[in-house]
């Protein structure tokens, strides 16, 4: 049997993952997650399924195909690293080795997390090194690194100098600025992703999501707060800063579509955009929630708020015209689901 690993796997990301690898393949799906940002999977995964618990782990559904250790990613996989045979060891799971490994652990969370514990955010140099160092001591099949738009140069993303961001806006041999420790910390994988490959010949391939939203992402980030605001027709509505600012927004469903892909033609650690190549500013995601809603309230900026950069969207040329590859939800269809969850959960 197939293993494959999914660190922060009840993350937003990880546990969309989690459940699409459940219904698309027959392997075992291993996923750990420390809880400090995911939530438990009793809480996503559907209502009424079968669990149980066993040395430590937590099994899911009826083939108990999804298993669930709650643990420090870092503390986990350097007990890998001393011992490759720790999970049978300690589990008595018939883990040999993994087949894909998705990376997802890190310290997330929305702009007030970025901005405002930068430190804590920092962490994620940590987590990605214990990382990286046991893949090239195990070798497993292949290895999914989620990097970030994040890492692309602050100084292409402002109002007077927006661009279409390329694959080709990050040189290691002439770098630019990315976004806070986080933005750095993302940078600093994707190296360790290109050594990986090139010295330790570890398939590896890396993403960089841009603004990536779904219906099951929590209120600390934009869409599903705005979403919610909506919802209860809030008057005036709240933005933070002055809305104009934009973005590239790229449902989960079209992520996970593009990875996959991605996963299967590149084995260099090269990177690629994932998004829609359109700049969306958050006034027009306000304007398109409250058509959904039926009104046209006043909006009221709250300019003491962190907002980052002005703009920042993906150039998907390379993506779209080389691997031939394109979303397929468009704006407001997807805009349109997480509305729907919206007024369920909060009218």
């Amino acid at each position: 049997m197939n293993y494959h690993l999914i660190t922060g796997g009840c993350g937003f990301v990880g546990r969309n993952f989690v459940k699409r690898l459940h219904a698309t393949t027959e392997d075992t799906i291993f996923f750990i997650d420390d809880l400090s940002v995911g939530t438990h999977p009793s809480t996503w995964l559907p209502e009424g399924i079968k669990s149980r618990k066993g040395n430590g782990l937590e099994f899911f559904g009826d083939d108990e195909r999804m298993v669930f250790l709650k643990a420090d990613a870092r503390h986990f996989i350097r007990n890998l690293t001393q011992d490759p045979d720790y999970i049978i060891k300690t589990y008595g799971l018939p883990v040999q080795g993994f087949k894909d490994v998705f990376h997802f652990a890190a310290i997330v969370g929305g702009r007030a997390k970025i901005d405002g514990d930068p430190m804590m955010v920092a962490l994620d140099l940590s987590i990605d090194a214990e990382f990286f160092y046991w893949v090239c001591k195990q070798k497993p099949e292949r290895v999914l690194y989620p990097s970030s738009s994040a890492a692309y140069p602050v100084d292409l993303q402002t109002e007077s100098d927006a661009i279409a961001l390329s694959e080709s806006d990050i040189d290691f041999k002439n770098m630019g600025q990315p976004d806070m420790t986080y933005g750095w910390s993302k940078l600093t994988g994707e190296y360790l992703a290109h050594i990986a490959a090139k010295y330790y010949d570890v398939s590896v391939t890396c993403i960089r999501p841009f603004s990536g939203y779904g219906e099951d992402q929590d209120l600390s980030y934009p869409i599903p707060a705005i979403a919610r605001r909506a919802a209860l027709k809030e008057d005036p509505f709240e933005v933070w800063g002055t809305g104009e600012q934009g973005r590239d927004f790229v449902h989960i469903e079209d992520v996970m579509d593009c990875t996959l892909m991605a996963m299967d033609n590149i084995h260099d650690g090269t990177a690629i955009n994932i998004g829609s190549g359109k700049l969306t500013s958050f006034i027009d995601i306000i304007k398109i929630f409250t058509s959904f809603a039926g009104y046209d309230p006043e909006i009221k900026r709250l300019l003491d708020k962190p907002v980052g950069v002005h703009s920042r969207y993906a150039n998907m040329d390379h993506v779209f015209n080389d691997l031939g590859w394109k979303p397929k939800l468009s704006l407001e269809d997807g805009m349109r689901r997480v509305y729907d969850v919206a007024v369920k959960k909060y009218t």
